[in-house]
């Protein structure tokens, strides 16, 4: 929201880039368009799908019996259902949330 009494302004909650000289208001511009789900996400989230054998590697007595991947929403997931050495299931989920640039 911007407020202008004059010479002065207040602005808040903005995606606005404002010049106080002459007030002209441009929108903010970001380097990557896409965040819902952002194209770096989804890649995430298929690479984790598909070394699911190589992080098993690394998961002491625990051994991965299933794994699901949800890319097209906001912030994908995978989800890993484990078994430990007794047997006991374990469920791990990983979400991939992306940080807007900051230029």
């Amino acid at each position: 929201m911007l407020q202008v009494s004059g010479s002065r302004f207040h602005v808040e909650e903005s995606n606005l880039i404002i010049d106080p000289g002459t007030l002209n208001i441009e929108p903010f511009k970001m380097k990557t368009s896409t965040y819902n789900p952002s194209p770096i996400e989804v890649d995430f989230a298929n690479a984790l799908y598909i070394l699911q054998k190589e992080i098993e590697k690394h998961l002491q007595d625990n051994q991965i019996i299933n794994v699901e991947s949800n890319i097209k929403r906001d912030n994908p997931m995978v989800k890993f259902s484990l078994l430990d050495k007794e047997g006991d299931p374990h469920e791990i989920v990983v979400r991939i949330i992306q940080i807007p640039d900051k230029f």
